[in-house]
């Protein structure tokens, strides 16, 4: 089997009706997607992406009567959030309803959740009596895809279709917070900037620490490359590397070195961010033997950014 690509939201709709997997185009990465209420479907999300079982999915909705559908209690603050930044790149994690197979939320009580801003994926939504349960649609714990291309480059032989929607505009996963006796946390830094929610929920607590992860994206080596990737002071790193041939994630500089990738001239965090995956893909297929990522400034999305890098540079 290969994944045709193509634009057909009612033939994706129809496949997924019958159980069949999906790739689906979203404002921050695409996803691979599942009936949310059909536990052999979405295992078949695991095997497809050799994800361990024991990491959580987000579930994608296009209304609050979904919502309801599968969580059992929504507080106030995320009907703010909800109100404020739905549709868009805020994951909320909330008590789980009973229809949700435990197979969705790792056998966690709660569940994380968020509406995309993406006209197609929405259309999708609406055409389906069912949310769909959405990781990233690339292998386990490797760099996550921004166009239909990169899915059929990594997927394609998994699954039967890829629903092309264009670049994603954020171009980094979405943002996930929750709540831990009734303080909102947050657990991934995402495609909405932390202060913007705090500007409505106030002060949010950095992401605690667990044995394991409690919503997508908290595992420590995620994200990465096939190839070396290490973060830090450049100009120090290529000095430790000479002798080799580097390639550099830098933010609005350009360095001397075989191959360097800018992902902003501006320095524009924002477009630093949609174009971060890409550049990384672009990277580990040249034949560089080394990638060496800038550190970025700590605001905005250029905290996602690093949490990103971060990951990619752990040890595996």
């Amino acid at each position: 089997m290969s994944a045709s690509i193509g634009m057909d939201t009612a033939h994706a709709a129809q496949l997924l009706r019958k159980g069949e997997l999906v790739a689906i185009p979203t404002e921050t990465v695409y996803g691979l997607a599942a009936n949310v209420f059909d536990g052999v479907a979405v295992w078949k999300v695991f095997e497809a992406k050799q994800r361990p079982a024991f990491d959580p999915l987000i579930v994608h909705v296009h209304s609050m009567e979904q919502v309801r559908e599968v969580v059992r209690h929504v507080p106030p603050e995320a009907v703010a959030l909800m109100e404020r930044f739905w549709p868009g790149p805020l994951t909320l994690v909330l008590p789980k309803g009973p229809r949700v197979p435990d197979i969705v939320t790792s056998g966690l009580d709660t569940v994380g959740v968020r509406m995309p801003a993406h006209p197609m994926t929405m259309e999708l939504l609406r055409r389906l009596d069912f949310p769909l349960a959405a990781p990233s649609a690339n292998p386990f714990g490797y760099v996550s895809p921004t166009t239909a291309q990169h899915v059929a480059d990594q997927l394609g032989s998994r699954i039967p279709y890829i629903l092309d929607g264009g670049p994603c505009t954020v171009g980094v996963e979405s943002t996930i917070i929750g709540w831990e006796h009734g303080v909102p946390v947050l657990y991934r830094p995402g495609g909405l900037p932390l202060e913007l929610i705090e500007e409505v929920v106030g002060s949010v607590n950095p992401q605690v620490r667990h044995v394991l992860p409690v919503a997508p994206g908290m595992i420590e080596s995620h994200y990465a490359p096939r190839k070396p990737l290490r973060m830090g002071d450049v100009r120090a790193l290529c000095a430790e590397e000479q002798g080799r041939r580097i390639g550099v994630l830098a933010f609005h500089d350009r360095f001397a070195v075989a191959r360097c990738e800018t992902l902003s001239p501006a320095g524009d965090v924002n477009e630093a961010a949609r174009n971060l995956f890409a550049a990384m893909r672009g990277l580990d297929a040249s034949d560089v033997d080394v990638i060496i990522a800038e550190v970025f400034p700590e605001q905005g999305l250029g905290k996602a950014i690093n949490d990103r890098l971060r990951r990619a540079a752990a040890k595996r």
